[in-house]
């Protein structure tokens, strides 16, 4: 982490790793290919480089790139804080768990903590997300930011996950999620489609969140800290029932209600709560 007020002996990583990344270009390697790194609010995120569908002269093998970040680490001569949080970008690059693991390692020895993954890629997701990190999404407004006409957009694919969902673990995704495990407390689901929880919801699940006030969060114990829907926001009632059963929380006219998934019957009409 870089201080606001740098010391003599402070150094910015990104600029360090801009001056790396020109030398590496001199000598012949593509710019593309490399690794960025940047310090962004108290965190470190790291680039990784784009990954096309065929194999592609000059492209990168994965163990390349591996080594190419531990000797980046290496380089940046340690100018953050242990501990410090890192936000991998993989964009539409497609990581394993093994990959996952690699990396989290190299960040390791480096005293950073790997937390959150930016991907486009769905398998990349679930094997961030089974692996206990943060997943993000793009979500469809990020999409369809070079469109200027407002219309009706499908939802993402859905993203079946079966794990359970820690404290400190967040799950975005433009689309339904199907979480086959518990959210524990900490943990959150943020979808613009339906969320369904195979398990005890006890932390936080935000669906439609891009708008949709017909979206729905369903769950086999419904225990949150917080549900939201749209832009409607509820808490479960403080007092706790005797016995759980399935329920669906859903937006009516009066806010936020939840219901007995055997008595849920979903609304056809649009729905406009009153705040």
């Amino acid at each position: 982490m870089v201080s606001d007020s740098p010391t003599p002996t402070d150094r910015d990583v990104s600029s360090e790793l801009t001056d790396t990344a020109e030398s590496t270009q001199s000598e012949g390697l593509n710019l593309h290919q490399q690794i960025r790194l940047k310090s962004d609010g108290g965190q470190l995120v790291v680039h990784l480089p784009p990954q096309s569908d065929s194999d592609t002269a000059g492209e990168l093998t994965w163990q390349e790139l591996w080594q190419q970040l531990k000797h980046r680490l290496q380089a940046s001569d340690r100018s953050w804080q242990p501990n410090t949080r890192v936000r991998v970008v993989a964009g539409d690059r497609l990581l394993d768990s093994r990959q996952l693991q690699e990396l989290d390692d190299a960040l390791s020895q480096a005293q950073l903590k790997l937390e959150r993954v930016f991907t486009r890629r769905r398998q990349t997701a679930v094997a961030a997300a089974t692996a206990g990190y943060s997943v993000e999404q793009p979500l469809a407004q990020d999409l369809l930011q070079q469109t200027s006409e407002l219309s009706a957009t499908a939802l993402a694919e859905p993203l079946y996950l079966h794990t359970t969902l820690r404290s400190g673990t967040e799950i975005r995704h433009p689309g339904n999620v199907v979480l086959v495990g518990d959210v524990n407390p900490g943990g959150a689901v943020i979808a613009e489609g339906d969320i369904l929880i195979w398990g005890r919801l006890r932390g936080v699940a935000h669906a439609g969140a891009a708008g949709n006030p017909q979206s729905l969060i369903m769950a086999l114990q419904m225990e949150p800290t917080q549900i939201r829907i749209a832009d409607s926001v509820a808490r479960a009632p403080s007092d706790k029932p005797s016995q759980y059963y399935p329920e669906v929380a859903y937006i009516t006219p009066h806010g936020i209600r939840i219901s007995r998934a055997a008595d849920f019957v979903r609304p056809t009409a649009a729905v406009s709560p009153d705040n």
